[in-house]
């Protein structure tokens, strides 16, 4: 630890933001990966109980869904399920909205880690600025250097790579986090699309078509005659 304090010491003032930056890119991955862990543990299981529910009754299914209205699935499960007998249109469009509302949640912190990832060099960069700057100043070519000026010049240049590798290595972790998130996220879309459709045949075949009037029953093809308007 006395090692690492040294090293940030001597990397400037330049070192301060960078690391506040990577204090919270730290505590940005450790929130979102506590939350993705909580989501792909249970999700399974909430949409398995959802839709065998969803096969005998509606309540029930909702009943389910709103015990995980806690996670992004349960709220998703539970937008359609709450309406009063809806179309099936009806029905997709209370999914849709639900999915966009929790696809934009599942996309917090991805801004603030873009920025770290531009941010960050662009620090270790200016730090580079400063270190060479300090070297130069104090590096007196041809008129002789004391020991101090040498010193002072030797520490320009650390500090120059110092900041340099600092900025590189918080960019690094941010971008790796910020993919990690972006993968999981594109997933979760698919998953989310493949549940919403299940749900939704699950209504229209057990719950809305048969109480459609003058509908034949299921496996069978209406043969009877034309109009004499319509042959």
């Amino acid at each position: 630890m006395a090692r690492l304090f040294d090293l940030l010491v001597q990397g400037g003032p330049v070192m301060i933001p960078l690391v506040g930056l990577s204090v919270v890119t730290i505590a940005c991955g450790l929130d979102r990966a506590w939350f993705w862990f909580r989501l792909l543990k249970q999700e399974d299981r909430i949409v398995h109980d959802v839709l065998e529910a969803a096969r005998y009754d509606l309540d029930e299914a909702a009943a389910i869904a709103a015990r995980a209205e806690s996670l992004p699935i349960g709220r998703y499960l539970l937008a359609p399920l709450r309406l009063n007998h809806p179309t099936p249109e009806t029905f997709r469009l209370a999914m849709e909205a639900a999915g966009d509302r929790e696809f934009a949640k599942m996309r917090r912190g991805d801004k603030f880690l873009e920025s770290v990832v531009g941010i960050a060099p662009l620090l270790g960069l200016l730090g580079t600025v400063t270190g060479l700057i300090i070297t130069f100043t104090n590096l007196n070519i041809g008129a002789g250097s004391s020991a101090a000026d040498t010193s002072r010049a030797a520490a320009g240049i650390g500090e120059a790579l110092i900041t340099t590798a600092g900025g590189m290595i918080v960019a690094i972790v941010a971008l790796a986090i910020f993919r990690v998130l972006v993968s999981l996220q594109a997933n979760q879309i698919d998953y989310f699309a493949e549940v919403g459709s299940e749900l939704e045949l699950i209504y229209r075949q057990v719950w809305y078509e048969p109480l459609m009037p003058d509908r034949p029953p299921n496996g069978t093809i209406d043969r009877s005659p034309l109009p004499a308007a319509e042959r």
